[in-house]
Parts: C-alpha cells; sequence; structure tokens
C-alpha cells in the first residue's frame, strides 16, 4: 500500500507545484492597491503560514490533520480578503484539498462550510459582488473537480491492488504446479530407475547380458526424466494417455505386477487437458503400488459414458487407511480444477476412481 501511494505522490507532485502559481493573485495584491511595507510584511508572513500549511497537506495521510490544514488555510481567507481581494485564493485551495478527506460526505461538508464563510465575510466586508460570485464558483467547481479526482486516484489503486493480486496469485499457483509436477515426474522415474537398477544388480552374476538390457533402460528412462523435467517446468508435457498407459504395463510387469489394461479408443478422444491430467494420475498410481502396495495385480481402465470419462486404477495391495499423501493432493487438486472427482478406497486393496467431463475432441488437437 505504501508503494501505491508513493506512486500517487509521483503523480501529482508536480501539479502540486503548477498550482502555486495561483498563489501570485495574492502575492502581488498590494503592487495594485496599498503598496505599503506594513502590507508587504503581512502578506509575506501569510504566503509563508500558507505554504508550510499547502506542502504539509500535500505530504499527511491523516484525515484529521488535513481537516485542520484545511480549516487553516480558509481562516486565512477570512483575515485577509477584507483587506485583499487576492486572499479569495485560500478559499479555493482549502476547497482542492477537501476532496482527498476520505470520504464523499466529509467534502461536501467542508465546502458548503467554506461557501458559507467566503460569503459571509464577503457580505459583511462589503466586497464586489463579481468577486463574491466567480470565488463560490471556484470552491464549488474545483471542490467538486477534486472529489472525482480522489475517487479516481482510490480507484485506480485498488485496481493496482487487485493486479498486484492476481500476480501473487499467479505465482503461487505456477509455483504449486511446478511442484505437483516434479513430485509426478521424479517420483515415478525415480522408483522405476530404483527398480531397475535393484534387478540389475541381481542379475549381475546370473545373467549379465540381462543386467547390461536393465542398465541401458536406467539411461533412457533417466534421459526421458530430464526431457520431462525441462517440459514440466515450462508447463507442458508431450507424452500421450497411450504411451502412458503403455509404460505402465511395462513398469509394473517388470515389477512382478499382473497388468489388465484396457481403453476404449473413443475413451481416448478427450481434450488435451483432460489427456494430461488422467497420464498423470495413472503415472502417480503407478507409482504409490510400487512404493506402498506389495501388490501382484493390477486393473487399468478407462471407459467413456454419457460425454464422462472414468478411470479406475485398483491393486490388490495392503491399502491404507492413513492420511492423503502429497501424490494423492495433487492428482485430487489437478482433477478438481477440471470439474471432476476423485474417489479413493481402500479395502480390499486400493482402487482410484477418476470421473472428469470430456471435451469435444479435435481431430488438430485443439480444444
Amino acid at each position: 500500500m505504501e508503494l501505491l501511494r508513493k506512486e500517487d505522490e509521483g503523480e501529482a507532485g508536480w501539479l502540486q507545484h503548477i498550482w502555486l502559481a495561483w498563489l501570485l493573485y495574492f502575492v502581488l495584491d498590494p503592487a495594485f492597491h496599498d503598496f505599503s511595507i506594513r502590507r508587504w510584511a503581512l502578506t509575506l508572513a501569510a504566503t509563508l503560514v500558507f505554504l508550510a500549511l499547502y506542502f504539509r497537506a500535500g505530504r499527511t495521510k491523516k484525515r484529521t490533520e488535513k481537516v485542520v490544514i484545511i480549516a487553516g488555510i480558509g481562516l486565512l481567507g477570512v483575515v485577509f480578503i477584507p483587506y485583499s481581494y487576492g486572499a479569495c485564493v485560500f478559499f479555493v485551495y482549502a476547497a482542492a484539498f477537501a476532496g482527498f478527506c476520505g470520504g464523499t460526505e466529509l467534502a461536501v461538508s467542508i465546502l458548503v462550510t467554506l461557501e458559507a464563510s467566503a460569503s459571509a465575510v464577503m457580505w459583511s466586508s462589503h466586497l464586489p459582488l463579481g468577486l463574491w460570485v466567480s470565488t463560490s464558483f471556484l470552491i464549488a467547481a474545483i471542490g467538486a473537480m477534486n472529489i472525482q479526482h480522489a475517487k479516481r486516484l482510490a480507484a485506480n489503486r485498488r485496481l493496482r491492488l487487485a493486479q498486484k493480486e492476481i500476480e501473487h496469485l499467479a505465482k503461487t499457483a505456477e509455483r504449486e504446479r511446478i511442484a505437483r509436477d516434479l513430485h509426478d515426474v521424479l517420483g515415478h522415474t525415480l522408483s522405476v530407475i530404483i527398480l531397475k537398477s535393484e534387478l540389475a544388480s541381481r542379475m549381475a552374476d546370473r545373467d549379465p547380458t540381462r543386467a547390461v538390457q536393465e542398465i541401458r533402460e536406467v539411461e533412457r528412462i533417466s534421459r526421458e526424466a530430464l526431457a520431462e523435467v525441462r517440459s514440466a517446468l515450462k508447463g507442458y508435457r508431450a507424452a500421450g494417455l497411450n504411451a502412458e498407459i503403455a509404460e505402465a504395463r511395462v513398469t509394473l510387469e517388470t515389477a512382478g505386477v499382473k497388468v489388465q489394461a484396457s481403453a476404449t479408443l473413443d475413451a481416448l478422444e478427450m481434450g488435451s487437458a483432460q489427456e494430461g491430467v488422467l497420464a498423470l494420475v495413472i503415472r502417480e498410481a503407478v507409482t504409490n503400488i510400487l512404493r506402498h502396495s506389495h501388490a501382484t495385480e493390477c486393473d487399468l481402465r478407462l471407459t467413456r459414458a454419457d460425454n464422462v470419462c472414468t478411470l479406475q486404477v485398483a491393486d490388490n495391495g495392503c491399502g491404507s487407511n492413513g492420511a492423503e499423501g502429497q501424490g494423492i493432493r495433487g492428482m485430487r487438486q489437478r482433477v478438481e480444477m477440471l470439474g471432476g472427482t476423485l474417489q479413493r478406497t481402500t479395502s480390499p486393496g486400493t482402487t482410484l476412481t477418476i470421473i472428469l467431463p470430456r471435451t469435444p475432441h479435435k481431430s488438430n488437437g485443439m480444444q
């Protein structure tokens, strides 16, 4: 908020000095009427007092202090206008500050008070009607203009605050997305690398050829992981759902888990956002099976009915009734962002059921 105030002050600072040109009407008045040392001294003293009040009013953010300053500037007008027509500018300056007191009702009350004070002193001093009319008009016009200007500045501050908040939320969302993506990519890939490395270690003496093959697989998966991390940081992934299902089958079967996978061709024809989320869900589910379930069987099904895609991943492992981990929470967030639901049951085994609305498929891959 303080930064926004400084921006407003920067925008209005040069105007504050330009408006001081009106003060010449008061400062030079003795030159055209009563040219005397006493009058020049009083004019100089009033000018110095006004300048102190004027620049203080431009700096203070306290409503009460600003009202007191306006009253002081108005009092200068009341005291000096019977002797100097140029003192009418004090009422105009006071009216200009009224709009920045923090509320329309208070500003209008100040303007009414200034109008009444100026009219009363001019009537009692028998000043020219033209001076009264012109001063009253300027009080009302400049006061109303600055009330609107103050509202516009306040609206601009709120807009900038909203923009900064949107930027902050966008950065937070992006950090969360990257965290989820890295968890999904690295969590799954590191599990597969560990699995294949252990397998290669066991096969090193008994079947060196198979061990070399597994090590080459580790190298391939590591390179793919590096590419996926780069893609995640850019905000997209190139691998499709078909490739993820095939990869899931190979990974689970390598770990000794029997896989039953089925996916209707029509179910795969969906929007890229839906396809990407389902691919990540499959990846995370496979990672959890490898790490925690001790399962020997896994059933993966993807179907479509009534324009809704349903993905079910079930295993016969030990299951868990504990709190959801980061992976499950990340999956749920992704699914719910697309208007879907994720259900998790843990007896017997673990079953994840994801239901997503299916967007119309387009041949060019756009949606």
